[in-house]
């Protein structure tokens, strides 16, 4: 039953969550190498989604997809979470929070050209221009200020983060062919996912986890913004009247997280970050208006 006060709601839920996820990389990354806490949080948040398949009655449905799909699904875990969550908590390790989480909020650009060779969708010149701002705050980021010199803080790290946006654009772009149930269909590519991130813990940094601060934040990740941040946005994009409406709730969630950053894990907030993110911001609601695929689209993300 549509209610938009209901999705709002939920969907307040959803970027609440999402912006505090940023602190908790950092926490956890602070007792945690990258794999470690990808294999914490993909355990919890594959234990999650598997209660609320259960409380809903839904995990019958789990057991009766085609080989087809489930083919799909192991192939679709390999991008997400194992690829994704490893370039993005990479480059959480090296930068600073205040850094790593603007620059991944453009992924939704980068969705917007793929979509072009990969779905076939004509490039606007919204498009263009969208990505000329984004992308002058990521070099305003990246450089904290210093854009005419072009020194980057850690370039390995910077390339993580744009890495982690082709990535994440990339699996959106096979998602629009994904008829599975969403909550059904994340459920198994994480579970699907796992054993390649436990083989890859077991093979680096091993499973001795004694700091309590790096597996509650990891923890944390996994049920929230792995797991129930997403349920509360697929209920809030069904219950929706005006989609759009809500989607634009997601533009709150960089400027949130900013004051998480601040503080908890007490970052001074530079003003080269400010500057770019509300390029960034302004670049993506610039391409945003009018979009083929919209911000409806950010499912499952912080």
């Amino acid at each position: 039953m549509k209610n938009q006060t209901h999705a709002m709601a939920f969907g307040l839920g959803a970027v609440l969550l999402w912006s505090t996820v940023a602190t908790a990389f950092k926490l956890s990354l602070q007792e945690l190498s990258p794999v470690q806490l990808l294999f914490i949080a993909c355990t919890a948040s594959v234990l999650v989604l598997a209660i609320v398949l259960l409380v809903q009655g839904r995990m019958r449905s789990v057991l009766t997809l085609s080989r087809g799909q489930y083919l799909q699904s192991l192939g679709m875990g390999l991008v997400n979470p194992c690829l994704y969550y490893f370039l993005l908590f990479g480059a959480f390790d090296r930068l600073p929070a205040q850094e790593a989480q603007p620059i991944n909020y453009t992924w939704a650009l980068v969705l917007a050209y793929l979509s072009v060779p990969f779905l076939g969708q004509r490039l606007r010149p919204s498009d263009i221009v969208a990505g000329l701002i984004c992308y002058s705050g990521v070099v305003v980021i990246a450089t904290r200020g210093a854009v005419l010199s072009l020194t980057f803080s850690d370039p390995v790290g910077v390339a993580l983060a744009l890495g982690s946006t082709l990535v994440w654009a990339s699996y959106w772009i096979i998602a629009t062919r994904d008829s599975r149930d969403p909550v059904v269909g994340l459920f198994l590519n994480f579970l699907c996912g796992l054993p390649f991130i436990a083989l890859a813990c077991g093979l680096t940094d091993g499973f001795e986890f004694h700091a309590l601060q790096g597996v509650a934040g990891a923890l944390y990740v996994g049920v929230f913004e792995m797991g129930i941040a997403f349920v509360l946005w697929s209920y809030a994009m069904k219950r929706a009247e005006n989609t759009s409406r809500v989607s634009n709730l997601i533009f709150i969630s960089p400027f949130l997280s900013l004051v998480f950053i601040y503080f908890i894990l007490g970052e001074v907030i530079l003003i080269s970050t400010y500057t770019g993110l509300a390029l960034i911001v302004a670049g993506l609601w610039w391409q945003q208006r009018g979009a083929k695929i919209p911000l409806t689209a950010q499912a499952a993300h912080e």
